[in-house]
C-alpha cells in the first residue's frame, strides 16, 4: 500500500477522553498521517497539554490487528516517543514484529524530552517511572477504538535495560491497560506499591569496580580474558595482590564470568556514569572529599594505586567534532577510535541530531586514565557546563552530560576556548563499591560479624527518570528474561523482582503470576553491535537474543489469553554467580543446550597439519519445538560456512565433524545450535539460539 492510495483517515475526535492521572492536561495530536515505513501504518503522535510528555501510536491495517496493544519501553532513561518507530526499530524490526502478534505499537517518552525533566513534574519519579507512559497508553486504547471500531482486547508491555526497569512498573500501577509484561535486563530495590521514591540500585556502584578491574590490569586484561574463555587457565596467574583483590570483588559483585572482553570496551556502564556523575557528587559530596583525605579510603591510604592516573589539568581547544564529522571524516579512521565510534554515534543517532558537536580536541593533556574525566568549559559561551569523557582517541574526548550538558554537548564552544580536564571524582567512583554496600547478601564478604570493612555512605539513589523501587504487586501477568553474560545488568539483577513478586504475593499467587527465563550466552546488545574481540567474531560466544524476546511475547500472549503456563528456567546462585544445569531437561526455559568437545575435551592441541575431531551435543527442553539447524565456525570468523538441518525434528542433536589446521594459532571452534518452537526449518522469525566453543592450540 502506497502513500498515494492510502485509506481515508477518518478524523479523531478526543474531546470526551476522560484523564486518569490530573497531573496531565487535555490531550493533543498534532499529526496524523498515513506512512509506509517501516511497514504501513497510520501514524498519530501528540501529547498532553502542560507537560513535556509525548507520544507516538503506530495503527497497522485493519486486516493485521487482533485486539492487542503493545508498549515497548524505551532503555536508558527514555526521553524519546519515536524510538521503535525510528532507527532502533529499524535495527530490531519491533514494529514489523509487534504486527505480527497482531497488535498496535504505542510509545511514550516517560514524561521527558530527551535527558531533561518536566519542569512541572520536577523530580518526581513516578511520572518518569511509569504515570506518563500508562496515560499515554491509556488514550491510545481511545484512539484506537475509533481506528478499529472496536476496543482493545489485551494490552502489553515491555522493555529492556532501562525498559526493563520501567516495565513492571507500568503493570504494577497500570491495572486496566496492561494484561501481562515482558521485562528483560532489568533490576532495581523493592519497596511498598505506592512508593514515590527514587530508585537505589547496587547496579552502577559495580560499575566503577569493573572500571576499576579495566585501570588497575591494563595489558593484563588479556591474560584474565584468555583464561576464562574455553580451554583456559588461571585469571589469577599474572595479577599482584592488589589486582587480584580487585578482580576478584568484580566478579563476587556478580559480573558474568565468561564476559571480561566487555570489560575492556565500557559502553552503556560510561554512559551512566557521565548520566550521574553529576547527581553523584552532588548528593555524597562527603565520599568524594573523604577518598582523598581520610583514613580508611584508597586515595589516602594507598595513593600509589592511583597517582600514576590521576589528571587534573586546564587545556586549550584546538578543534571540534560533530558526530557527523566523527562518523565520516578520515581522520577518525584509525585504530584508536575504533572502540569509541559505534557507541558514541549510536547515541547521536538516536537524538536525531548528527550535527551535535559531540567531541573536543585538547592537545598536551597528559596520559592518566582519559575515561570518564570531567571535562568543564572554563569561559566563552559555555562557560560552566560539566561533561564527562564517555570515549576518547588521540588527543580527542568525546564527551555526554546530564540535563542541558546531554542536549548541548558542545554547542556554543569555539576553538580557543579553555576546558578543565579532572578525574578525581572518577578515580574515586572507582573504589565506591567498598563504602556503598546495602543489605543484600552479595555484600557479605565486604563484612565481618554483620559490620562493614570500610567507612560506609549510603547507598546512591539513581536519576528520577529510572522511576520508583518495585513493590512486586500487580493484577495480570509478569515474565522475567536476564542474560547470563550481560555485563550492564549483571545476572544479580535478575533475582530481585522475583524475590519482589514472593514478599509481596507470597510463593503461591508468585507461582501464577511470575516467570522467570534466563537467557545464556546473551550480552546487554546483539552480537552485531557488540566490539570484536581480536580474532573471535561476537556471535562465536554470544546470541541474538531478539529473537528470544519474540518467543517470549508470544509465549505471555499464550498465558494470558490461554492459560498455557510457561516454562521457566532452573538455576543455582552463589559467589555472584548463576549456573544454570548441564541438560535441557533440568533447566527448563526455551534455549537449546549446547556443549562441544574438541578430541573428547574443551581444549586440543595439534601441531600445524593436524585435524581435530569435533563433537557437539544439543538438547531442547519438550516441548518447545525442534533443532532446525546446528553450524559449525571453525576460524573464529563467525561464517559458520558448515550447515546442517534436521529433516525429522529431533529434540536431541548429536553430530560430529573434522576440521584441518595449516596454519599456527589459537582457534575457538563453534558450534551454534537453533530451535523453533514449530520445527519450521525455513523460519525467519523466532529462531532460538544457543552457542558453544572449545579451543584448538595449532602450534
Amino acid at each position: 500500500m502506497s502513500a498515494a492510495n492510502h485509506p481515508s483517515l477518518t478524523a479523531l475526535q478526543i474531546e470526551s477522553y476522560q484523564l486518569t492521572d490530573p497531573f496531565f492536561g487535555t490531550p493533543y495530536i498534532d499529526r496524523d498521517e498515513w506512512r509506509d515505513t517501516p511497514i504501513p501504518h497510520r501514524h498519530v503522535h501528540g501529547g498532553f497539554a502542560d507537560t513535556d510528555t509525548r507520544f507516538s501510536f503506530y495503527f497497522p491495517p485493519a486486516e493485521h490487528w487482533k485486539g492487542r496493544m503493545f508498549h515497548p519501553i524505551e532503555g536508558g532513561h527514555a526521553g524519546h516517543e519515536d524510538f521503535f518507530g525510528g532507527y532502533a526499530g529499524q535495527i530490531s524490526g519491533t514494529f514489523a514484529m509487534i504486527q505480527r502478534m497482531g497488535g498496535y505499537m504505542i510509545e511514550s517518552n516517560s514524561g521527558h524530552i530527551g535527558d531533561d525533566i518536566d519542569p512541572k513534574g520536577g523530580e518526581d519519579p513516578t511520572l518518569y517511572g511509569h504515570r506518563a507512559s500508562i496515560e499515554s497508553a491509556r488514550f491510545s486504547r481511545f484512539i484506537a477504538e475509533q481506528v478499529y471500531g472496536k476496543p482493545v482486547s489485551r494490552g502489553y508491555v515491555w522493555g529492556g535495560s532501562g525498559g526493563g526497569r520501567r516495565s513492571p512498573l507500568c503493570l504494577e500501577y497500570g491495572a486496566g491497560v496492561y494484561d501481562g509484561a515482558v521485562p528483560y535486563m532489568g533490576g532495581g530495590n523493592i519497596d511498598k506499591h505506592g512508593t514515590r521514591s527514587r530508585v537505589r540500585s547496587d547496579q552502577p556502584i559495580g560499575f566503577g569496580s569493573m572500571f576499576n578491574v579495566q585501570r588497575l590490569l591494563g595489558d593484563k586484561l588479556a591474560s584474565v580474558i584468555d583464561a576464562m574463555q574455553p580451554g583456559g587457565g588461571d585469571p589469577y596467574a599474572s595479577l599482584t595482590a592488589h589486582q587480584r583483590e580487585e578482580l576478584a570483588n568484580l566478579y563476587r559483585l556478580g559480573y558474568p564470568r565468561g564476559d571480561e572482553f566487555m570489560i575492556s570496551q565500557p559502553m552503556g556502564q560510561m554512559w551512566l556514569w557521565t548520566s550521574i556523575a553529576d547527581m553523584l557528587q552532588k548528593e555524597d559530596a562527603d565520599y568524594f572529599k573523604a577518598f582523598w583525605t581520610k583514613p580508611g579510603y584508597v586515595g589516602h591510604d594507598n595513593p600509589e594505586h592511583v597517582a600514576n592516573d590521576l589528571i587534573n589539568v586546564t587545556g586549550t581547544i584546538s578543534r571540534i567534532v560533530t558526530a557527523r564529522e566523527f562518523r565520516d571524516s578520515p581522520d577518525f579512521a584509525g585504530p584508536e577510535f575504533a572502540n569509541a565510534k559505534p557507541f558514541v554515534i549510536l547515541l547521536a543517532s538516536l537524538m536525531g541530531h548528527l550535527d551535535l558537536p559531540i567531541g573536543i580536541e585538547v592537545k598536551g593533556i597528559p596520559q592518566g586514565y582519559r575515561l570518564g574525566s570531567g571535562v568543564k568549559v572554563l569561559n566563552g559561551g559555555a562557560a560552566g557546563r560539566q561533561l564527562y569523557t564517555l570515549n576518547h582517541g588521540g588527543d580527542f574526548f568525546f564527551c555526554e552530560g546530564h540535563g542541558e550538558a546531554n542536549l548541548k554537548r558542545f554547542m556554543d564552544v569555539k576553538v580557543g576556548d579553555q576546558v578543565q580536564i579532572d578525574n578525581r571524582a572518577f578515580l574515586a567512583f572507582c573504589y565506591y563499591y567498598r563504602h556503598h554496600i546495602s543489605d543484600d547478601s552479595l555484600y557479605d564478604f565486604l563484612r565481618v560479624d554483620g559490620k562493614p570493612m570500610y567507612p560506609q555512605h549510603g547507598v546512591p539513589l539513581q536519576s528520577p527518570l529510572m522511576g520508583v523501587p518495585y513493590s512486586g504487586q500487580y493484577e495480570g501477568k509478569l515474565m522475567w528474561v536476564h542474560h547470563t553474560h550481560d555485563a550492564s545488568l549483571w545476572p544479580p539483577q535478575g533475582l530481585f523482582y522475583k524475590q519482589a513478586v514472593e514478599q509481596a504475593q507470597g510463593p503461591e499467587q508468585a507461582a501464577k503470576k511470575f516467570c522467570l527465563r534466563w537467557t545464556q550466552n546473551a550480552e546487554h546488545i546483539p552480537p552485531a553491535m557488540t566490539p570484536q574481540q581480536p580474532g573471535r567474531n561476537a556471535n562465536t560466544w554470544l546470541v541474538n537474543y531478539h529473537e528470544i524476546i519474540e518467543q517470549c511475547l508470544w509465549d505471555m500472549i499464550d498465558w494470558v489469553e490461554n492459560g498455557v503456563e510457561p516454562l521457566a528456567t532452573a538455576f543455582t546462585f552463589a559467589d555472584g554467580k548463576v549456573t544454570l544445569p548441564d541438560s535441557a531437561a533440568q533447566r527448563g526455559g526455551i534455549q537449546p543446550v549446547v556443549k562441544v568437545d574438541a578430541n573428547g575435551a574443551s581444549r586440543a592441541e595439534l601441531k600445524t597439519g593436524g585435524t581435530v575431531a569435533l563433537k557437539v551435543h544439543a538438547e531442547i527442553p519438550a516441548g518447545t519445538g525442534a533443532i532446525i539447524s546446528v553450524e559449525w565456525d571453525f576460524d573464529g570468523l563467525g561464517s559458520y560456512p558448515e550447515k546442517h538441518q534436521p529433516e525429522d525434528k529431533p529434540e536431541l542433536v548429536e553430530m560430529s565433524t573434522s576440521h584441518r589446521y595449516d596454519q599456527p594459532g589459537v582457534y575457538f571452534v563453534t558450534a551454534r545450535v537453533t530451535s523453533h518452537r514449530g520445527g519450521d526449518l525455513n523460519a525467519t522469525n523466532r529462531r532460538i539460539e544457543n552457542v558453544a566453543s572449545a579451543r584448538v592450540v595449532v602450534s
